[in-house]
């Protein structure tokens, strides 16, 4: 018989579990607590909106969640939010100047200001973008194209589209806002931050300071001789091919990318600390992890945790006018690269100008010779080609989209429908950002194909 054994296994297991639900509910919390608190700092410091706006605008559209339970307080005067859960997983964002928004972790909100103390991050002021003449066809054809855009039908899932800008040989065609959004509205790029972390590895490769080949300059993986994730290069990490595994699960709040981006002090000493799954360079795999320990690499690249935390400014934005742009720390010091970024419509225009033009701004080489071929350029281990380094070569399309774009389009992605697409071959860029958050509910290679249509005209 063996009932009894049985049972006391059947009451091991029970036991086990109810010691370890207050852990499981302590870490929900936290991640849900960690989500709301860099939410609302950041909309509220940065994108200068109403708490209750956010929350009825950015977290209500995913619908009933463990956020409705977490409750926050702003500090206007201190420029922190905290958040908890009945109390449990209190999780505190500050803003500083310059950085936006960061989740403490733990660590003293004195101590992260103190940090920063007399960095001057302020940006130089930036020429606006030239604004082309109107054009009553042209004017008219990209009107209908908008309008659909920002359309929201009971028959289809929501667009929430905020933001629209079309550049065309470098000059605003056509933008439009939301209600409630503007021109000079920092907004959330999510992913779109990746690409900008490329670009900013880019600039430190140019001066010498990195190299794409050779082993990547991760401590922990220098400790042993024989770990084999010391062969990762920089050059795998950017195309997504580093064998690292990381689960990249947002619905879940164990899954590696919420403990990482919303309770851990450094993202990218996390995601460094996964094993390796594949061999590096074999497979191709999409995960924000290996975008923030390419942001640590960058980061311990610098003399200083201040040049570091400058260089964005100094390097990138300041050099073609992207005065509103904010890359937002971890509270190691380290840029959140594959997630933290709030920038203006048009400056994220800007982004995909520079790129258009082969890394080039008023006649200055900002980007190295041969570094937008190199992030526009298929990943070997990349499924049909659709990725580079760091940048969307395909995007795929809702069922029943036929929409095909110019062969060297290519494109910054992020959640919810951020997206900058670059086509060279037209002049042209085009920015949206909104809150698509339904399978299907915004299509970009649709909506960019009917933005060359409607210039094709003028061309």
């Amino acid at each position: 018989m063996r009932v009894r054994p049985l049972r006391a296994a059947a009451l091991a297991v029970l036991a086990a579990l109810l010691l370890a639900l207050p852990f499981v509910a302590h870490r929900a919390a936290h991640v849900a607590a960690g989500i709301k608190a860099k939410s609302i700092c950041s909309g509220v410091f940065l994108s200068g909106r109403d708490p209750a706006a956010l929350q009825r605008e950015d977290l209500a559209p995913y619908g009933s969640s463990p956020l409705d339970a977490v409750s926050v307080q702003v500090d206007r005067e201190r420029r922190r939010v905290s958040a908890s859960m009945f109390g449990l997983g209190e999780n505190v964002a500050i803003y500083r100047d310059g950085l936006g928004c960061t989740l403490t972790a733990g660590a003293a909100p004195e101590a992260l200001a103190e940090r920063v103390r007399g960095l001057d991050l302020a940006p130089r002021p930036a020429r606006p973008l030239p604004v082309a003449p109107p054009d009553p066809g042209r004017d008219a054809r990209l009107a209908r194209v908008f309008d659909a855009a920002f359309a929201d039908r009971p028959d289809t899932p929501p667009r929430r589209t905020r933001a629209v800008v079309v550049l065309h040989n470098g000059q605003i065609v056509a933008e439009r806002y939301a209600p409630g959004y503007a021109a000079d509205m920092r907004l959330q790029g999510w992913s779109m931050a990746k690409s900008v972390t490329a670009a900013l590895v880019g600039l430190r490769a140019g001066e010498g300071r990195l190299a794409l080949d050779g082993p990547a300059p991760v401590p922990e993986w220098r400790e042993r001789k024989d770990d084999p994730r010391a062969a990762i290069t920089l050059r795998q990490l950017l195309q997504m091919s580093s064998g690292l595994a990381f689960a990249e699960r947002y619905g879940d709040p164990f899954a590696d990318v919420m403990r990482m981006l919303f309770t851990e002090p450094s993202a990218g000493a996390f995601a460094a600390s996964r094993p390796l799954d594949a061999p590096p360079g074999t497979r191709w795999e999409y995960a924000s992890g290996t975008t923030n320990i390419v942001a640590r690499v960058l980061a311990q690249s610098f003399a200083s945790p201040q040049a570091a935390l400058a260089y964005a400014r100094r390097a990138l934005f300041d050099r073609i006018g992207m005065a509103s742009a904010v890359i937002e720390p971890d509270a190691s010091g380290a840029f959140v690269g594959s997630s933290f970024m709030h920038a203006t419509a048009r400056d994220w225009a800007r982004f995909g100008l520079l790129h258009a033009q082969d890394g080039v701004w008023d006649g200055e080489r900002v980007l190295p010779v041969g570094w937008v071929a190199f992030v526009r350029s298929a990943a070997p281990a990349a499924p049909k080609a659709s990725y580079g380094a760091h940048w969307w070569l395909e995007l795929g399309t809702p069922s029943g989209s036929e929409a095909r774009l110019p062969p060297n389009a290519f494109h910054v992605a992020g959640h919810g429908g951020q997206f900058v697409t670059v086509v060279p071959s037209r002049g042209v860029v085009v920015v949206r950002l909104g809150l698509a958050l339904a399978e299907g509910a915004w299509d970009q290679p649709a909506f960019v194909a009917g933005v060359l249509d409607a210039l094709a005209p003028a061309d």
